[in-house]
């Protein structure tokens, strides 16, 4: 499954990253790979839990990219 994430540097230089589709679903890292890479395993961890708890699990994400000449 792949779901769109958003990575920020925040004013103390720490990576934010975060799931939209997954409410709540953030985490953070000293590299902007670390943040990745914590994001992943937390957003892991949510699907599991809304499994567990019987809960609708968002879809996956569907993009297509479209090139505009200019």
């Amino acid at each position: 499954m792949k779901y769109r994430i958003l990575v920020e540097q925040d004013e103390d230089g720490v990576f934010v990253a975060q799931c939209p589709a997954l409410p709540g679903c953030i985490s953070q890292g000293k590299t902007r790979q670390e943040a990745i890479t914590n994001i992943a395993d937390a957003m892991k961890g949510y699907i599991e839990s809304l499994e567990k708890h019987n809960e609708a699990i968002p879809p996956p994400i569907e993009e297509e990219l479209v090139e505009v000449l200019v």
